[in-house]
């Protein structure tokens, strides 16, 4: 199965408004110029179907700039909570993926026919765990 695909969206500027701008441009690789609207324009898409790992680490760039962001499944749309916890279970929208393997879902165990037929494979764990 292929991953899902995540996107960080910029959902205000805070008020460290250089740092943001800075963090901003090194998540996009827009100009500073564009990077300062980026952040008058929020909330905008900064980066899309990109992995997780690299959404979480353009996420806490952002936070860490002051700026708000969240990272939001391309498959389900949900949007992972600010603290890295997975989200919750739930109906997951994709047709291509079952819930459970979801890497953002905070499921452990799987029923779905693959899982059931081949064994386990890549179930979720919280995030920063290897997957089994």
């Amino acid at each position: 199965m292929e991953d899902p695909d995540f996107s960080v969206y910029l959902t205000g500027a805070g008020e460290r408004g250089i740092e943001a701008v800075k963090a901003v441009r090194a998540v996009s690789g827009a100009s500073l110029w564009q990077s300062r609207q980026l952040l008058d324009d929020a909330p905008v898409a900064l980066v899309a179907e990109v992995a997780l790992e690299r959404a979480t680490a353009a996420a806490a760039r952002l936070r860490a700039a002051g700026a708000g962001a969240e990272i939001r499944c391309g498959w389900c749309r949900r949007a992972l909570p600010a603290d890295g916890a997975p989200v919750d279970p739930g109906p997951c929208e994709s047709v291509y993926w079952a819930t459970a393997h979801c890497r953002a879902n905070a499921l452990t165990v799987c029923d779905c026919d693959w899982c059931a037929e081949y064994g386990p494979t890549r179930i979720t764990r919280p995030l920063g765990d290897r997957a089994v």
